[in-house]
């Protein structure tokens, strides 16, 4: 997972009002990972509206409802995690193993400890997204959330009048804007309409 992926997980939780941890700040070569290194953040909301969300596929409403959770990120931005990829990577749950949720537990707590996974994206079909779900959800994954729906929301939420001089992605995000490289999706959506009428 890149350094750049775990930035843009964590600007979105701190645009949420979380309180945000890293876990480690060096990366592991020589050995194979620890459960407990696979935890890329930690995060603490301390007014969150509920127990935790009812929705497997979480957005800005539903996160208001996590109070604390362990967030892994794969940023394997080409692929989408249907089902033959989560049956044949073990790794990606390795978040959720007793070793990592425990040593996560001691810095948060462990009530309402959520296990949360940002990934590319689920299938679209139907079938295939139901499978998906069904498979993490049996191997202890409490929600996902989609980078879509995150690089949706920070794009939405940058003005190009305010300097963002203390967070260098939101700062990127503004100048793309501001230079008209980046619209807004509902201005892509409308050009679409009027270009398909043609």
């Amino acid at each position: 997972m890149s350094a750049v992926d775990e930035a843009i997980v964590r600007e979105y939780f701190e645009s949420h009002g979380f309180l945000v941890c890293q876990r480690r700040k060096y990366v592991v070569q020589a050995r194979a990972k620890t459960a407990d290194e696979e935890i890329n953040l930690i995060v603490f909301h301390p007014q969150a509206t509920g127990a935790g969300p009812v929705e497997f596929e979480l957005d800005a409403a539903s996160l208001r409802q996590v109070s604390r959770a362990i967030v892994a990120v794969k940023g394997w931005h080409t692929e989408i995690f249907a089902p033959s990829v989560l049956q044949h990577q073990p790794r990606i749950f390795r978040f959720v193993e007793p070793q990592a949720v425990a040593e996560a537990a001691r810095l948060v707590g462990g009530e309402g400890l959520l296990k949360l996974l940002v990934i590319p994206g689920l299938p679209k079909e139907k079938a295939a997204r139901a499978k998906s779900i069904e498979l993490l959800r049996a191997r202890g994954v409490d929600g996902v959330i989609s980078f879509r729906a995150i690089l949706a929301e920070l794009i939405a939420g940058v003005e190009t009048n305010r300097n963002y001089q203390k967070s260098d992605l939101l700062q990127v995000l503004r100048l793309l804007k501001n230079y008209e490289l980046l619209k807004a999706p509902q201005l892509e959506l409308k050009l679409r309409a009027k270009s398909s009428h043609r």
